[in-house]
């Protein structure tokens, strides 16, 4: 190996690191990226345990006695539209239903934690030149995967310990093999992102593909699950997120599961090891392919389309099918909710008192819209990243004024919302078979209060870019709030803090036009707000 600092031969290094100069610097670098993160990993884990942490209270408000909690596990169970979604109930104690209702999604966010913790550490350190510089220093060439793995777990360990803590009222062992199934989800997908960056170039492409194999990883358990009971199927074995069920927390713990965890990480942190050390900095096993000799996007907006119209197309798709799935299972929710007044309080207060399917499918259009808010925010977002990579000084060079290149990006953020929510809505349509006109109408009213969170990340970019991610938390706050809100039975002053408060319940409720024009109205001043702060402050500060 050649030395990694100028003039210092191999030995010396050796002998100045204990002989580990592979892993030289790891420490110190591990101790950058928790500092980077000090904001970003707190958030993330409070989210998904307070998520998590809110379900026995509501599941025990909603089935308060042993027979209701029977009942509810012997209609999920031979549902396969909830079986498909939640997965199967092993037991009928808060606990279990805990796990069931909330355990894969659980797994699916922490996995995404996780996987934006390794991308943002590795491929986009490379990316951005900054690790080029680090490596000139006495740091090891496996170092900085190692501090990024090392950070994922600290976030996945931490996550583990509070829901540990959390769930332990419900039964102690449960509690654990609950936290350890969750934070080992988490540790399978921060590995499999440690491969991608070494396959891919971009950052950008490398946090895609990671997401689109956790997609599928909760496709094949879903798949799984809602042709087979019990968890029996092969497909839900051969995902991470099916693991997660198979380990039954509060019924009866299979321990033995959580070795498949221990083994994947294992097998795949030692291939993106062996990855990692048969590349050069920056480069990767799969190169960009060269572009035209002569450009071909004429406009700043063109470029933008360019650059987002993969993860377009990905959100496109995934709301299509959610939405198929959603429908789907809106003839039998009826039979979910029965005759328990509890659950249809909560329905009615998420989507409205026109009668349960019609309330159950308002829900799920809310549902859409609070998850589209990610979407925007994410597009928005694009252009800080632009910015802080420096690629949008030498666009702005050119004859494109500030205004313009926001523009092109903006577009995409907010008419891509408008075409995620449409298909959306479409999707409704296909699963519950009916006519598309009223459930695409419900999608499409989400609209503004999905606008202005955009807004508001347009303003913080604009206006004070180093706050920009702060657009997340608002983001997250919404889902919270829409998500666990009614069934902890917030207070409606505080729903209202959301801007999805505001909102008609539809299909099914009486359409106000009034907050739908003032939210809108709202989200064009958010966004006039931003581009005025954008026009004048200097770039890169």
């Amino acid at each position: 190996m050649t030395a990694l600092v100028p003039g210092v031969s191999d030995a010396r290094f050796a002998a100045r690191t204990g002989g580990g100069h592979q892993l030289a610097g790891t420490g110190t670098l591990l101790r950058l990226a928790l500092r980077r993160d000090r904001v970003l990993i707190p958030v993330w884990v409070a989210i998904i345990a307070l998520m998590v942490l809110s379900m026995p209270k509501s599941l025990g408000s909603v089935y308060g006695t042993a027979a209701e909690r029977a009942d509810v596990v012997r209609t999920m169970n031979t549902n396969g539209s909830m079986r498909a979604l939640y997965g199967p109930v092993f037991a009928d104690s808060l606990g279990a239903l805990t796990a069931w209702r909330i355990g894969t999604f659980a797994a699916v966010f922490a996995a995404v934690m996780s996987l934006l913790i390794v991308v943002r550490h590795t491929r986009d350190e490379e990316e951005s030149g900054r690790q080029e510089l680090v490596s000139s220093a006495m740091v090891g060439r496996r170092a900085p995967l190692t501090a990024a793995l090392l950070t994922a777990l600290v976030a996945d360990g931490v996550l583990a310990s509070l829901l540990t803590l959390g769930l332990a009222a419900q039964g102690g062992a449960g509690a654990l093999a609950f936290g350890l199934a969750v934070g080992g989800a988490g540790a399978v997908f921060a590995s499999t992102a440690a491969i991608v960056a070494q396959f891919t170039e971009s950052a950008r492409l490398a946090r895609g593909v990671t997401a689109a194999l956790l997609g599928a990883a909760f496709v094949l358990r879903a798949a799984g699950d809602s042709g087979a009971g019990a968890g029996s199927s092969p497909l839900t074995w051969l995902s991470p997120i099916g693991w997660v069920e198979h380990v039954r927390s509060f019924a009866g713990e299979r321990w033995w599961v959580l070795l498949l965890f221990v083994a994947a990480v294992s097998v795949q942190g030692a291939a993106a090891y062996e990855l990692a050390g048969r590349r050069d900095l920056g480069m990767s096993f799969l190169p960009s392919r060269p572009g035209p000799a002569h450009g071909r996007l004429g406009t700043a907006g063109a470029l933008a389309l360019r650059l987002q119209r993969g993860s377009l197309a990905g959100w496109s798709m995934g709301f299509l099918a959610a939405g198929a799935v959603f429908g789907a299972m809106a003839e039998g929710a009826t039979d979910l909710v029965g005759d328990n007044r509890n659950t249809i309080d909560i329905i009615e207060r998420m989507g409205g008192r026109s009668g349960i399917t019609d309330a159950f499918l308002a829900t799920m259009a809310g549902m859409l819209g609070m998850i589209a808010a990610l979407y925007v925010v994410q597009s928005v977002l694009r252009l800080y990243g632009e910015e802080t990579s420096q690629r949008a000084e030498p666009i702005l060079a050119n004859a494109v004024g500030r205004l313009g290149w926001a523009a092109g990006h903006l577009v995409i953020a907010f008419a891509g919302a408008a075409l995620i929510m449409l298909l959306g809505g479409l999707g409704l349509a296909i699963g519950y078979g009916q006519d598309a006109g009223p459930l695409i109408g419900a999608c499409l009213v989400q609209l503004p209060a999905i606008w202005t969170l955009g807004g508001i990340a347009v303003l913080l970019y604009g206006i004070a870019p180093r706050a920009a991610p702060a657009a997340w938390g608002a983001a997250g706050a919404a889902l919270l709030l829409g998500w666990i809100g009614p069934a902890l039975k917030v207070p409606q002053a505080v729903l209202d803090l959301s801007p999805y408060g505001h909102l008609p319940k539809l299909p099914g409720g009486e359409m106000a036009w009034t907050p739908v024009l003032a939210l809108t109205l709202l989200a064009a001043g958010l966004v006039a707000a931003g581009l005025a702060g954008l026009r004048r402050r200097d770039l890169s500060t």
